[in-house]
């Protein structure tokens, strides 16, 4: 059987019913008619296995879900993509890198042991340990800061904020400056190999913390160890939480206190948290637990939300460009005055397309845990 064949097995691609749904659906096709998910499945079946490890619209799919979440054939599209990435990459075939390449040869760096993040940024206002019971994966926070200056993208500020509510929930969480990217983007780009020897290293950085629950505030990283790090390791030694989960589950048993933000805002369901992980609610049950604050929601929210219009640095063309800018429209035309979101990537890439376009009123973007942050102020620790 063919490379190709075997991915045709493996995303029960040959159930496809050609019904179109997934084109319908497909943000990247509302905006290229050249680029449908229908079309790419049927020529897998049809034509010569070439046809599609050579199609370049393979590097255009942004591996959102959607079209997964509606197909009746059940067909794991986002899969499909992702394998024949890596017998594409597997031939001297790649994608265009956005930003010179920069954040690819970021990640090539990791799999060395020429990279060690610094915490220096941390302070002694934040109270974090060397071991314990809870893990703060901080990912690539950092390292995004120095990239996106220009989009006033604080990755430090965000790290920061997270460790400032963490520690309001009673909790020092353990950082390391040992930890490694978690290997997202190359899992989804076709460099698998890199994915796993990041994976590798992670698993050993925080056996030696000795924590029990490793807390996520980058919905990708949260994914990759909730879902595909145990698809290759086993049941992993502890447990995987996003940062919204406890937060929620504090303020259900009271006692996280948040101070008044005389605000409208709405929210952007980050792919990565809502349709690959089911975290809808508890973002919104935070944000309405402000006082003062008001949610207003897109039209299309939760399992229907867009995405941001970009995923592992490759391929962002003007089609993507557009995706954003609508998704900028509908939050504005909410009446908000913040767009809020729960994923780093989310904020980079809409603040972005809302710096590049004139909009008639431009909605400030913020990540909920900054948010959290100004509102926790100068309150004890619960």
């Amino acid at each position: 059987m063919t490379e190709l064949g075997k991915i045709i097995q493996e995303t029960k691609a040959y159930y496809c019913l050609e019904c179109g749904i997934c084109t319908g659906s497909c943000p990247i096709s509302r905006y290229d008619s050249t680029y449908s998910p229908r079309l790419m499945v049927e020529r897998a079946l049809l034509l010569p296995e070439a046809n599609t490890i050579e199609d370049e619209h393979v590097w255009s799919c942004l591996t959102c879900g959607t079209c997964g979440s509606r197909c009746p054939s059940a067909i794991e599209y986002r899969g499909f993509t992702r394998l024949v990435r890596d017998v594409a990459r597997g031939r001297g075939l790649e994608g265009v890198c956005t930003h010179a390449g920069t954040i690819q040869a970021m990640m090539e760096l990791q799999t060395t042991n020429l990279f060690e993040k610094d915490l220096s940024w941390i302070g002694e206002d934040l109270k974090v340990s060397k071991t314990g019971e809870y893990y703060y994966f901080i990912g690539c926070l950092p390292q995004f800061e120095a990239i996106f200056k220009e989009l006033h993208f604080d990755g430090k500020e965000h790290a920061r904020s997270t460790i400032k509510v963490l520690n309001r929930l009673g909790i020092e969480p353990v950082v390391s400056s040992q930890e490694k990217c978690c290997g997202h983007d190359f899992y989804w780009s076709g460099q698998f190999e890199g994915f796993k020897e990041l994976a590798r290293y992670n698993l050993e950085v925080i056996k030696k913390s000795k924590a029990d629950k490793i807390v996520f505030s980058c919905p990708e990283g949260y994914a990759a160890f909730k879902q595909i790090y145990p698809e290759l390791f086993g049941k992993l030694k502890f447990e995987v939480l996003h940062i919204t989960e406890l937060i929620a589950a504090k303020i259900k048993k009271g006692g996280f206190d948040l101070g008044e933000v005389g605000c409208k805002v709405t929210y952007q369901d980050p792919c990565r948290l809502g349709r690959f992980s089911g975290i809808y609610e508890e973002p919104r049950e935070i944000l309405k637990s402000i006082p003062g604050l008001e949610l207003i929601e897109m039209p299309r929210n939760r399992k229907e939300a867009v995405c941001c219009g970009s995923s592992t640095w490759i391929n962002c063309s003007r089609v993507n460009k557009r995706i954003q800018l609508e998704r900028l429209k509908e939050a504005q035309k909410t009446g908000a005055e913040i767009l809020i979101t729960a994923c780093p990537k989310c904020k980079i890439h809409l603040s972005c397309a809302l710096k590049d376009n004139d909009l008639d009123e431009k909605v400030e973007i913020k990540d909920l845990n900054v948010l959290l942050a100004e509102s926790l102020g100068g309150k004890d620790i619960a």
